[in-house]
């Protein structure tokens, strides 16, 4: 039995008024793939900014390699053989590959001080031949894919010889065949002793790659279980304190008239000839993977990107959609998969992002009446339950879920009732996906007409009336309730053949 690399003892973190970690135990062995699951908010980041350095523990030891240790900072971990890959790779997008794996300890010539350019290049190309021997040491980071810059910074772990390899949230923005590929290098890493913690909201991800799962709620330690002896329902529940009887609440909707109208609307480089209808109280499944077009589509449709051909129309009139102000005044409303730079503005409180796309009917001849405006937020985020200390809460410091929650409310707020949903639940926990899902379904009862774009197939035919599916930019089938299956919609999803 492999023994234990890692090991933290009743570990505690206390931050004014609030206790993150309360008498957390938590062991990883070398050679396995630990998953660490919870709700936001639940422990798991402060968990690894004390196994990382960047926090200190108010009470407890940690244990590594036999010894008890104290890191004096980030660094001195890192250098002792712990890494973390986060959801974003912290890595230098004008510096080429090379430049990034030995950013910090690049070989030296000890009597000119001169870096050994040659020695770094055949050295990344060796750390690369069982990654991806297609990226090569002098490729610049920027002209690489999300995918393969967390190759990036796998390999700049490997170049500091890591035993301890932190992956936060490494699938969220990855296509089925890149997680398919990452599986296989976390196999490989792991059969090379390795020890993995692997921390996903994506638990299909976490039955296919973990050994075991840890579950953590509310700052406490719930358990830690071998992954053949749980369940998808019996972790959900584990996670949040209860049966999550029903993870897609649909609603049997009697589709109304038809709101909205696309017909062969067409961006050189990104879509060609996508059409598509609408109708009042349906949701509609926009699916297919990375790179389908799906995101630019609805873009061009809210007036973000103009479509270069194409109709758009609304309520049977065709429309000129140039901008979003435009599409909002038509009753349309986005809300965008990158919602921290495009959904909400971070620095402000939940009041103001709420208020923004109506300020005029919260205002008295161009003054703003503040009053109306709380009595809005208050109205909207009670109806969608965000969690927050106080309407004047800045938006940064909520939760994923929550700071979803406020930017589903602000255009709730305006009235729309066509609405384009990017990604609705990504990088969200469990119950609050549930939360989210209930909100579309009962939205689509009351007549709204909803767009799902998602990449994940369980929530599409989970929550779609209607299924539409795209493959690099064209519209490759389009499946009725019923008729879909997880097998047809994938192959529709990797070939342009029907």
């Amino acid at each position: 039995m492999a023994e234990n690399i890692l090991e933290l003892k009743n570990i505690s973190k206390q931050f004014p008024g609030v206790l993150a970690l309360d008498g957390v135990d938590f062991d990883l062995k070398e050679g396995e793939v630990h998953a660490l699951v919870g709700e936001n908010g639940a422990g798991k980041s402060t968990l690894v900014k004390i196994i990382t350095g960047i926090y200190k523990s108010t009470e407890g030891n940690i244990i590594y390699k036999g010894k008890e240790i104290e890191w004096a900072n980030p660094l001195e971990s890192v250098m002792e053989g712990i890494a973390a890959i986060y959801q974003e790779p912290t890595i230098f997008p004008d510096l080429n590959v090379a430049e990034n794996i030995f950013m910090g300890h690049h070989k030296f010539n000890k009597y000119t001080r001169k870096i050994r350019w040659k020695e770094l290049y055949d050295k990344t190309r060796e750390l690369m031949k069982n990654l991806n021997p297609n990226i090569k040491p002098k490729d610049r980071i920027i002209g690489l894919s999300l995918a393969e810059r967390q190759l990036v910074e796998i390999a700049k772990a490997l170049s500091m010889e890591a035993k301890i390899i932190i992956m936060d949230e490494p699938t969220s923005a990855l296509s089925i065949s890149e997680s398919e590929e990452l599986f296989s290098i976390i196999e490989n890493l792991k059969q090379d002793g390795k020890a993995i913690l692997f921390i996903s909201h994506r638990l299909e991800d976490v039955f296919v790659v973990a050994d075991r799962v840890t579950v953590f709620r509310d700052g406490k330690l719930i358990g830690t279980k071998d992954i053949k002896d749980v369940t998808n329902e019996s972790l959900i529940e584990m996670m949040v304190g209860r049966k999550v009887k029903d993870l897609f609440p649909k609603i049997d909707v009697k589709q109304g008239k038809e709101v909205l109208r696309i017909e062969n609307l067409s961006k050189k480089g990104n879509f060609k000839n996508v059409s598509f209808s609408l109708h009042e109280g349906e949701i509609l499944g926009f699916y297919g993977l990375v790179g389908a077009g799906r995101t630019e589509v609805a873009k061009a449709i809210f007036g973000m990107d103009l479509a270069d051909s194409g109709k758009i129309f609304i309520r049977g009139k065709e429309k000129k959609i140039r901008n979003p102000d435009q599409a909002i005044e038509m009753g349309l409303a986005y809300v965008p998969e990158n919602r921290d730079e495009e959904g909400i503005i971070l620095d402000t409180d939940i009041t103001t992002n709420i208020s923004l796309p109506i300020l005029e009917s919260v205002s008295n001849f161009g003054w703003l009446d503040k009053n109306a405006e709380i009595k809005t937020a208050n109205k909207y985020s009670e109806m969608l339950e965000v969690k927050a200390s106080g309407l004047d809460q800045k938006v940064m410091n909520l939760s994923g879920g929550n700071k979803q929650k406020v930017s589903l409310a602000k255009w709730l707020a305006s009235k729309s009732k066509i609405l384009l949903f990017d990604e609705p639940t990504k990088g969200i926990d469990v119950g609050a996906k549930a939360a989210v899902h209930k909100f579309i379904s009962e939205l689509a009862s009351k007549g709204f007409a909803i767009l799902m774009i998602s990449s994940e197939l369980p929530e599409i035919m989970g929550m779609s009336d209607n299924i539409l599916v795209m493959h690099e930019g064209l519209v490759t089938n389009y499946f009725k309730k019923g008729e879909a299956t997880r097998e047809k919609i994938l192959q529709s999803a990797i070939s342009d053949k029907k």
